[in-house]
């Protein structure tokens, strides 16, 4: 089984490539929806995050925003959360592979925003990057609703740059240039990925 890795910057276009992997027909690990998962009502990871940040949890569930106040100022809080949540999220990643091991897949894809800053690149055969000019990351992130320069600063502080995403990458998918090309591109990749050229 292939496993290609996704990943990208905030606003570079990963949710719309990993719905493009899934339209043709590869199944997707999604990272973010997993922690999203684990914080829920009855979530894995509800307990743990309670006790190391219990302002943090209301109605047996892990309250978002609360938490971001929390961790996002204090890197020793954010990485004390990462401690907590990376292994719940590999864990639901290994359940993932085994399942589509056994079922025979040929190629799956694992959605991981920090896929080079956690070393999970180190899992796939090859990596995909999206892209896309700065202007357009832009307009994409700070038309969102909650979202701020300064907010927007500060989750790049934390995560690898663009250029260094795109030199480490197998593959690079320029998102800028319309859907349909991106779409061409992904199934561009996939083609080379069967032949394993990669």
């Amino acid at each position: 089984m292939i496993v290609l890795g996704l990943t990208g910057g905030i606003g570079m276009g990963k949710s719309t490539a990993a719905a493009m992997l899934r339209r043709l027909g590869v199944p997707v690990h999604d990272s973010d929806a997993a922690v999203h998962r684990l914080l829920r009502r009855g979530g894995a990871g509800v307990a743990p995050v309670a006790r190391k940040f219990p302002r943090a949890v209301r109605d047996g569930a892990v309250d978002r925003p609360a938490l971001g106040k929390i961790v996002f100022a204090d890197p020793k809080a954010l990485k004390a959360l990462e401690g907590i949540l990376h292994p719940l999220v590999r864990r639901a990643e290994n359940r993932f592979l085994a399942a589509h091991r056994r079922r025979g897949t040929r190629i799956v894809a694992l959605d991981i925003p920090l896929l080079y800053e956690t070393g999970a690149d180190e899992r796939c055969d090859a990596v995909i990057v999206v892209s896309a000019p700065r202007r357009v990351q832009l307009g994409r992130v700070l038309g969102r609703p909650t979202m701020t320069a300064a907010k927007l600063a500060g989750i790049e502080a934390r995560q690898a740059s663009d250029a260094e995403r795109r030199r480490r990458a197998d593959f690079v998918v320029p998102t800028g240039l319309g859907k349909r090309e991106s779409l061409a591109r992904i199934a561009a990749i996939l083609r080379k990925a069967k032949r394993k050229e990669f």
